[in-house]
């Protein structure tokens, strides 16, 4: 039953509306980029609480027309956000890896403050969660590195898009946390991003069959993810913080400082050698060699120019600029839900 039970601190609906749709939007485009936080965009437009208030009261069946409300801006806004600029993120990750890489690195830095202001004072439990999360981290971006999670066809690759929805999910919750990261390193961000846009043409182009593979194979598991993932994920997370605040906290630090581990910048495509190199659990042949799309290929480490190595540290320093200014304008106390 839908309730008009008020919530303290309402803002008009107009401003709500306002600040959920930009919210919703700055949500979905930091999704689509490693480093930014989903939730940091929300806190930074003034619409955290309200949304995770939002997610409590929907996933336990009370539904107030002001979430309603939050809810559908939200995820509508993000969702466009994603359609409309999932093609040219992926072809920049792609093409300049080294910049983009680079920026992701000074992003994802820059939110490590905004997850000590939720912790406000260290402690045992806080360190030890810390050193935990960045251990965690570092051995999953390793594992990638190595290609250990490299995306796979089959079970195990329905598998791993389910786990990236949850991945993704986990961003919309907590500030500091990109979902765009956690994708990159489990080898789900570029095949994510390119169905999307396989999506996005094939509906742009009158040809709704070509849309249906890309879809079932790829999105809807992730979808799946996602769903589960803000419904289950959410109220894990608030029993945590409720037992294990300074813990929780501590990991979500750790994860944050162990996300540069897996984004060396200075890396490139290598062009598969037919015989030798499996990619997705599939040999390369002569014969299937034009199949496999350059975001596929294997990545090998180069050695930078000074105007590289120059440049990487500049895009770093913006990165982090960037993401303390917005996590800034929406200077709200970013409690966690309890």
């Amino acid at each position: 039953m839908i309730s008009n039970e008020s919530a303290p601190k309402q803002r008009p609906s107009g401003a709500l509306f306002a600040r959920s749709l930009l919210g919703g939007t700055l949500m979905g485009l930091a999704n689509l980029v490693p480093g930014i936080s989903g939730g940091t965009m929300l806190l930074a437009s003034g619409v955290y609480r309200d949304f995770i208030t939002a997610i409590a009261e929907v996933s336990t069946l009370h539904f107030r027309r002001r979430s309603l409300l939050v809810l559908a801006t939200v995820v509508c806004a993000a969702l466009g956000g994603i359609l409309l600029f999932a093609g040219p993120v992926k072809d920049l990750v792609v093409n300049h890896r080294w910049v983009m890489y680079s920026l992701f690195i000074g992003l994802t830095l820059g939110g490590i403050p905004v997850v000590w202001r939720l912790a406000r004072t260290p402690s045992r439990a806080l360190w030890g969660g810390a050193v935990a999360g960045f251990v965690g981290m570092s051995l999953l971006a390793l594992a990638q590195g190595a290609g250990a999670t490299a995306g796979s066809g089959g079970h195990d690759g329905m598998v791993l898009l389910f786990l990236a929805g949850l991945a993704g999910a986990s961003a919309m919750i907590l500030p500091g946390v990109s979902g765009g990261y956690l994708l990159l390193v489990m080898g789900q961000y570029v095949p994510i991003l390119s169905a999307i846009d396989a999506v996005k043409h094939a509906l742009g182009s009158g040809q709704a069959m070509a849309a249906v593979e890309p879809a079932l194979s790829v999105l809807l598991p992730v979808a799946i993810g996602v769903v589960s993932g803000v419904v289950g994920v959410s109220n894990l997370l608030r029993w945590f913080f409720t037992r294990f605040e300074k813990a929780t906290l501590g990991v979500l630090l750790g994860l944050l400082a162990g996300a540069v581990v897996g984004l060396w910048p200075f890396q490139h495509p290598v062009a598969p050698v037919p015989g030798q190199t499996v990619i997705k659990g599939r040999l390369v042949t002569a014969e299937n060699l034009a199949e496999f799309p350059i975001e596929n290929f294997p990545t090998s480490p180069f050695r930078p120019t000074v105007g590289e190595v120059g440049g990487a540290v500049g895009l770093i320093l913006l990165g982090a600029a960037a993401t303390l200014t917005v996590a800034r304008l929406g200077r709200e106390d970013p409690e966690p839900p309890s």
